[in-house]
């Protein structure tokens, strides 16, 4: 789970956004593994998971402390600090609409190294994103700044799978955005 970014527009990083990260980390209670890449305000943010009371057990936190030079520093720590995985599912801390339904349709997918899948609401593509290991150093190697996997999956077509009739899966960026609120609506 992303969640480094200053959140400048937001007007704090938004990982300190008011039940944001509870309500990402029950989102991926469904995960074999959780690992929340932190970066600004980590400290702030790493006292707000250890108050968080999550029913699978606290995730692990890796600390991307190059975090202000883009989602690219995010996504390479994140998939860095994995070892043994086959397969990793990435998503965002400011999905405020997207819950474990949309993470368990997308892990529904094949548990194999060469699985690429990737949300789509609304036939848009969004989070999660479904990466298996084969995918990993073409994703790095194509991540930088403020590019994290968009190049690459567009050149290399994930499965899409719809998840439109669960979440919009708009990420929120300012703080008078309609779905700033932390729980999950309706659609």
């Amino acid at each position: 789970m992303l969640a480094a970014g200053a959140g400048r527009r937001m007007g704090r990083p938004k990982a300190l956004v008011e039940g944001w990260l509870a309500h990402a980390i029950g989102s991926v209670a469904a995960c074999d593994r959780v690992v929340v890449v932190l970066g600004a305000a980590a400290d702030e943010a790493r006292q707000l998971l250890a108050d968080t009371d999550v029913t699978a057990g606290p995730p692990e936190v890796v600390v991307a402390h190059d975090w202000d030079t883009g989602m690219s520093a995010s996504l390479r720590a994140g998939l860095t600090a994995l070892t043994d995985e086959t397969r990793c599912l990435l998503t965002l801390v400011d999905l405020p609409d997207v819950g474990p339904d949309v993470i368990q349709r997308v892990l529904a997918r094949p548990d194999t190294s060469s699985v690429l899948a990737r949300a789509t609401y609304d036939g848009v593509p969004g989070h999660p994103v479904l990466l298996g290991r084969d995918h990993w150093d073409g994703v790095l190697a194509g991540a930088t700044g403020d590019r994290g996997a968009r190049d690459y999956l567009r050149a290399h077509r994930p499965e899409f799978i719809e998840c439109g009739d669960l979440a919009t899966g708009r990420d929120v960026d300012r703080p008078d955005d309609p779905q700033a609120n932390p729980s999950p609506t309706s659609r």
